[in-house]
């Protein structure tokens, strides 16, 4: 205790030894109260502001590393956010010692190496200062520094990483760092200051021997070569010294590294000519170090870490210079032949077996064949616009022959690169989302656990690509694919792997050739299929092909329509894989004929050529044998796909007469056990019975998502008994939790009572969001609930409370709108008060109540809001707090659903003739905690609605309707003129005094700035991001939340575009209103 009272006296040069022992003991193996001692110590003096100024002290005396890393922590916290406040001479005094203890340290190489971490550490205080005091109040530090470099090799090689640092923090770690102007200004200063870093780099390479100098050189020109005026690359001597380091085992990778930021620069056609000579030179070098023909695969799995290294590094380089130059390279012949062993290369590093290459090849071959695909594209649409508007002008069709004999010149020369990439493609196919069954590590095959997202975007990227390539050979893609078929078939290259990638190749390019190819094509295919699925044998091998058969044929939907044939085969074929009892195949089995019968289910329901009834009748026939062996879940999914059938015939008479026999089995057991019931109500209490009663409205359920409103006559059968049953087993629950305790509510009995309550209310919810819009049906359902679920709700205990009764109601309302107005107060009574106790506890408990619960209360303000208006003020404050609960949360849905409810109120209020007494209530309460959320940085993903929250209040304080002042003229003795005065003064307060390191003027600046710009929504939100960054809360943050608007629009415009090429949105995804009729 002692030690820690002399530690925590800043008034004397603190105690180095008692420091180090703390820090010591800190990181030490002691006992868990010595540490947790010594790290209340250490936070205590980290948030004393004088500690600071001991750092010196501690740094000139401390032996230990960590110590002295302690006392940079302290030094870098002041940096960041108080420096500016620092009296002049205390912050010169500081900038002063570091870079003298720096330069003493790196000047000769001993204490160099040994403080290798020290010095690093140092570096990085250095930068942070750097990024306040330079350029304006430390003119001079490039000069300084270069001439200090040329003292010795070490400093030079120290001063290498400072420069290396400087370019990161300005260039790559500034966004939401530092403002817009301050980024600017530093990256002029580098640039106007460029000269002398680069006569040192050049001097340095072409001099120094030392092998580490001229590693750290080429790793901070790395850095620059991004953002450094262009003559200082290709008007000096740099790119040929570059070209003379590559050949060095020593250097080839950092030289690699920088010649591949050189290649990714873009601007015009000014170099060329340079690039083209670099280009060769490179190529001549690289056929040394790694001739053509080499196995790259090979070689990257048996290299070294070093070797792998340069084969990442060489996909980087190829990428980046084809992607910005590739057309300087399609000039002369030679350059064409440099071009396509370049291209060799890259194919052959494509086959790597090592994701992050494989991601970055892809990532080029994507962008390359979308370049040569739209050439293409928009040539056939100039000519075919041409041809449309009957304009035979001779100009006209020169200059689209001028085009043409261009592209086809390009698509020549890029033919064989394409044929082999097509082969890649198909060779390396990432694995689709609806294919389950995998092979295990130990070469099982089993049913998938896991999805794997990294996976599922390479599959997207993969199957754009072999689209693209499709559409721009159709022939070749097709025979490469039937060739490989064959192999498959007669055994030559037969193997899982290699039969799944063709299958998902096959599968992926749907929609992508002409119907009469496609068809012609398929019909192969599936034969093949069928064939191999026959001939081969063993469990495993039948479970690979049938799922590959599941996925080729539920990616054709357009094929299946078309061929009656082919249709009842393939369902067939599934029912008979309903029986594999292979995990895995009876899953897919199941969601491959519910995918295929969304797609053709009307083809199910009319009498087909030869055939003597519907399919869907003779599958209700024999609908008890195909689903023998199917387990609960496959069921349900089954009864959902049959439903669709249903829902698609036409004549209500055959429709209610097809429900009647699908729902046959369930329905004779649900009567038996109400039978039974009614002679005896314990007969419901056995658990076997519990499980089948679930088991039977789980499978109503699956058919009530298909059928929606034709669903209406099943419902009415056992509507009123359910209600039963639900009140029945709720106050089972209530009674065993109240004898039990809470515990009660954990055991697998309680639970299973519960699983039927809440299938009861999922029923109810699915059919009436599924069925139209019809008052009558909501009339014949709502009320009879009004007790059995409303007011069983509230009589519950808390544990006892389902939370999917806010959500059935927030379904009713959002449905049936205004109509159930009235219904509003008995609904909150008997939800609302009892819910908030239950969630404002804390923000941990009854998650599922807290999201349910702002969504019932969204729908009730956005369809009833009259019913809000007719609150107590009592029961509206609760309202009002409970959403200023909801945006505070960190559960990003529950404070987006708060915060769009508060958006919602704040509409309806102003259009309301309570708006002066609501504001007067809220307005401060809720400009106050939005600005909370805004600033705290927990909450950035709401920054949308934030923004959107002030403007709202910016514009409404602005525009005059509120007529009645919002403060309280009883405790502010000053009038003001009008609100906004009021508001821009008060706003300004409570900015001021949450962010002490803000100048008064900066923060009066920002709320002017705000009213200035609040109609301008881009301008105004901008505006809050640039004072988030200022209020330095956010600086040393990832800020790309506060971004996250502008990345969905982009996002959105690119589906756009998808939708023009044919294939390129999945046909089993495309919403078509099936033209099967």
């Amino acid at each position: 205790m002692m030690a820690a009272e002399k530690l925590r006296d800043l008034s004397q040069p603190i105690d180095v030894p008692l420091l180090d022992a703390t820090v010591t003991a800190f990181y030490g193996t002691g006992s868990k109260e010595e540490r947790s001692a010594a790290d209340q110590i250490l936070r205590e003096l980290q948030n004393n502001p004088e500690m600071w100024l001991q750092v010196v002290h501690i740094l000139q005396n401390s032996q230990n590393l960590n110590t002295k890393f302690f006392a940079l922590q302290v030094l870098e916290g002041v940096i960041k956010y108080r420096w500016n406040a620092l009296p002049v001479e205390q912050r010169d005094g500081m900038k002063n010692y570091i870079s003298d203890v720096i330069v003493q340290l790196s000047s000769n190489e001993a204490s160099f190496r040994r403080e290798r971490l020290y010095v690093n550490k140092l570096n990085i205080i250095l930068v942070q200062i750097l990024k306040h005091e330079w350029p304006a109040r430390w003119t001079s530090f490039i000069p300084d520094l270069v001439s200090a470099a040329k003292a010795s090799e070490t400093i030079c090689e120290n001063c290498m990483a400072i420069l290396k640092l400087l370019s990161e923090e300005v260039f790559d770690f500034s966004r939401g760092e530092m403002t817009q102007q301050k980024i600017k200004e530093l990256k002029q200063s580098l640039n106007s200051e460029f000269r002398l870093i680069h006569e040192l780099c050049l001097y340095v390479l072409s001099a120094s021997q030392r092998t580490e100098l001229i590693r750290a050189t080429l790793a901070t020109l790395h850095a620059f070569l991004s953002w450094i005026p262009l003559g200082y690359i290709f008007e000096s001597p740099l790119l040929e010294t570059l070209l003379k380091f590559f050949p060095v085992a020593a250097y080839r990778n950092l030289t690699l590294q920088c010649l591949t930021e050189v290649a990714s620069l873009q601007f015009g056609d000014f170099y060329d000519i340079q690039y083209v000579k670099m280009y060769t030179i490179f190529m001549v070098q690289l056929q040394t170090i790694l001739p053509l023909g080499t196995n790259i695969p090979d070689a990257y799995a048996h290299g070294s870490t070093e070797e792998q290294a340069f084969i990442q590094n060489l996909a980087l380089f190829f990428t980046s210079f084809f992607k910005s130059h590739i057309r300087v390279l399609e000039s002369t012949t030679e350059n064409k032949s440099a071009l396509l062993m370049g291209l060799e290369y890259l194919i052959g590093i494509s086959y790597v077996d090592d994701t992050e290459v494989f991601k970055v090849c892809l990532d080029y071959w994507n962008s390359l064949v979308l370049e040569l695909f739209e050439a293409t594209n928009n040539m056939d649409n100039h000519v075919s616009t041409v041809n449309a508007m009957g304009l035979q002008v001779p100009l006209l069709s020169v200059m689209a022959d001028g085009l043409g004999s261009q592209n086809s010149q390009r698509q020549q020369l890029y033919a064989g690169p394409m044929s082999k990439l097509r082969m890649l493609m198909i060779c390396r196919m990432a694995k689709p989302e609806e294919v389950l069954i995998v092979e295990d590590e130990n070469g099982n095959i089993v049913r998938e656990t896991m999805k794997d997202n990294d996976v599922l975007v390479q599959y997207k990227i993969m199957r754009e690509t072999l689209i693209y390539l499709t559409h721009l050979d159709h022939e070749d893609t097709e025979q490469q694919m039937l060739k490989k078929l064959s192999k498959q078939l007669n055994g030559e290259d037969w193997s899982w792997n290699n039969l799944n990638t063709l299958c998902w190749a096959i599968g992926s390019i749907s929609g992508s050739m002409m119907e009469e190819q496609e068809n012609r094509f398929l019909v192969m295919v599936i034969r093949d299929l069928l064939n191999l699925c026959e001939i081969t044998k063993g469990k495993d091998n039948k479970a690979v092909i049938a799922s590959n058969i599941m996925y080729v044929v539920g990616q054709y939907p357009k094929f299946l329509r078309a061929h009656w044939k082919f249709l009842k085969t393939v369902v067939n074929k599934l029912f008979e894989f309903m029986h594999e009892t292979h995990p895995g195949v009876q899953d897919m089995a199941c969601d491959t004929f519910l995918k295929i019968v969304q797609k053709c289910k009307r083809k199910f329901v009319i009498v087909q050529v030869g055939e003597h009834e519907p399919f869907v009748s003779e599958l209700l026939t024999g609908l008890s044998t195909t689903v023998t062996d199917l387990e609960p879940h496959q069921i349900h999914t089954f009864y959902e796909s049959v439903g669709n059938m249903i829902q698609a015939e036409s004549d209500p008479q055959k429709r209610d007469e097809y429900l009647q026999r699908l729902m046959e089995l369930p329905n004779k057991k649900w009567d038996e056990i109400i039978g039974q019931a009614r002679l005896s109500v314990d007969f419901l209490k056995d658990q076997d019975v519990i499980k089948t009663v679930l088991n039977i409205l789980q499978t109503n359920t699956s058919v009530a998502t298909s059928l929606g409103t034709y669903f209406s006559s099943q419902i009415s059968l056992i509507f009123l008994d359910m209600l039963n049953v639900y009140r029945m087993y709720s106050e089972l629950i209530s009674s065993s939790i109240a004898e039990g305790g809470p515990y009660q509510s954990k055991t697998s009995y309680v639970k299973l009572l519960r699983s039927v309550k809440r299938e009861t209310l999922k029923l109810i919810e699915t059919f009436l969001d599924k069925a139209e819009d019809q008052p009558q049906i909501g009339k014949q359902f709502v009320p009879p609930m009004m007790d059995p679920v409303l007011g069983d709700y509230a009589r519950n205990l808390p544990d006892a409370r389902e939370s999917e009764v806010l959500s059935l109601f927030a379904t009713i309302i959002n449905k049936y709108k205004g109509v159930m107005t009235e219904d509003v107060p008995r609904i909150f009574e008997a939800i609302f008060e009892c819910t908030l106790e239950m969630i404002t506890k804390n923000f941990e408990d009854y998650p599922e109540h807290r999201l349910k619960f702002f969504s019932l209360l969204r729908a009730i303000a956005t369809h009833c809001f009259p019913a809000l208006i007719c609150l107590s003020s009592q029961q509206l404050k609760l309202v009002m707090d409970s959403i200023i609960w909801a945006f505070r949360h960190t559960e990003r849905n529950i404070a987006e659903t708060g915060l769009n409810l508060l958006l919602e109120m704040l509409k309806n209020f102003k259009a309301s003739e309570f708006r002066n007494q609501f504001h007067r209530t809220y307005f401060l309460t809720i400009e106050q905690e939005i600005f909370a959320v805004l600033t705290d940085t927990f909450h950035k993903p709401g920054f949308k609605l934030h923004v959107l929250v002030l403007q709202d209040l910016f514009c409404l304080v602005d525009s005059g309707s509120l007529t009645e002042p919002l403060w309280d003229a009883s405790t502010v003795p000053y009038p003001y003129p009008d609100n906004r005065m009021f508001i821009h003064e008060y706003t300004v307060k409570l900015l001021g005094s949450s962010f002490p390191n803000m100048t008064n003027a900066e923060v009066s600046q920002f709320v002017t700035g705000l009213f200035d710009s609040k109609n301008d929504l881009p301008i105004f939100k901008n505006h809050i991001r640039d004072f988030l960054v200022q209020s330095k809360e956010f600086s040393a943050q990832d800020n790309k939340d506060l971004y996250a608007e502008e990345a969905a629009a982009q996002r959105e415009r690119e589906r756009q575009r998808m939708l023009t090429i044919p294939g390129l949105i999945a046909p089993s995804e495309l919403q078509d209103e099936m033209v099967d009729s």
